[in-house]
């Protein structure tokens, strides 16, 4: 049933029409949610972003692209992220990964490094042995456009198609090709379990290659934080030899503190001599003098403007 009010909860409705399928051989209305996106972290494409709840489950990139084709023309979409999408080919992760990045590392030896990282997760991937992932009952996913403008016609589309009753239709006018669920789906499925016993291996050993390279590097944390004495100075020795942090919590926070400890022997060091002292000093006072000879020179001009200045009793 489609609901009345054009808008819910600061969510504009967008009332999509669902064709008649086997299983179920009736058209059927369904509601989709889209307001701006707004997270807790905000991030730089935020203004140009919509955020949908209850998308249907089998919803691709291809069929969002073709209804908002149909809501303001092509060329607006760019893309879609649902949010029961695979963020990461490493998803365990060692409790204790964690890497110190030395401070002095150059630019250029960091990109090549995450460049490695990558072509790394690509040859960690599993083989796909879906055509077609389904997506979990009112699921939601960000949409990015291409550009603001693009974000305030969508909403303004929304709520033209609430008065004319001209609902898009799923899965009308797709410019790519996806394939078909129902019975060639799991056919399709049966026949990519029985995957090339070659690049199956090839991920495996690439996982775990990855995982032992982040356990070495937790390794390597611990045996420089158990040398790194507390906020007194003294490092805690045990029967087993001087014991590292507990947990990755205690580690970070001892990371914090050396970083800390860093940066605070770098501020003492600038003072060292009596001179940069005297020099220090002298800067702050012309400093304080020059702040306090730009506020007279505003009550001045304040005088002149409003004639004798007469404080308020």
């Amino acid at each position: 049933m489609v609901s009345v009010k054009g808008v819910s909860d600061q969510f504009a409705i967008l009332p999509i029409r669902m064709p008649p399928v086997p299983s179920f051989p009736q058209p059927a209305i369904h509601e989709v949610r889209i307001r701006r996106n707004a997270p807790k972290i905000p991030t730089p494409n935020d203004s140009r972003s919509l955020f949908l709840k209850n998308v249907p489950t089998d919803s691709t990139e291809p069929h969002f692209r073709a209804v908002f084709a149909d809501l303001v023309g092509a060329g607006r979409f760019e893309t879609i992220v649902f949010d029961d999408e695979a963020k990461t080919a490493l998803p365990v992760d060692p409790a204790h990964a964690t890497k110190v990045i030395a401070l002095a590392r150059k630019r250029k030896r960091a990109e090549v490094e995450m460049e490695e990282r990558a072509r790394e997760e690509e040859v960690m991937r599993l083989p796909e042995i879906w055509t077609r992932r389904l997506h979990r009952s009112s699921g939601t996913a960000i949409v990015l456009l291409a550009d603001e403008k693009s974000a305030q016609l969508v909403l303004k589309a929304i709520a033209k198609v609430q008065k004319t009753k001209k609902y898009p239709v799923w899965g009308n006018n797709l410019a790519d090709e996806v394939p078909p669920l129902g019975s060639p789906w799991v056919s399709a499925h049966l026949q990519l379990c029985r995957v090339d016993k070659t690049s199956t291996q090839t991920a495996v050993h690439a996982f775990f290659n990855a995982f032992n390279r982040k356990e070495k590097d937790s390794v390597e944390l611990a045996k420089k934080l158990r040398n790194e004495p507390d906020e007194d100075g003294f490092v805690t020795v045990t029967r087993g030899g001087r014991a590292a942090p507990a947990s990755r919590n205690e580690a970070e926070e001892a990371k914090q503190r050396m970083v800390d400890k860093q940066e605070r022997r770098k501020s003492e060091m600038k003072d060292f001599y009596r001179f940069q002292l005297r020099e220090r000093r002298k800067q702050e006072q012309f400093a304080l003098l020059k702040r306090f000879q730009e506020d007279r020179r505003k009550v001045d001009a304040m005088r002149e403007k409003r004639g004798k200045f007469r404080p308020e009793t």
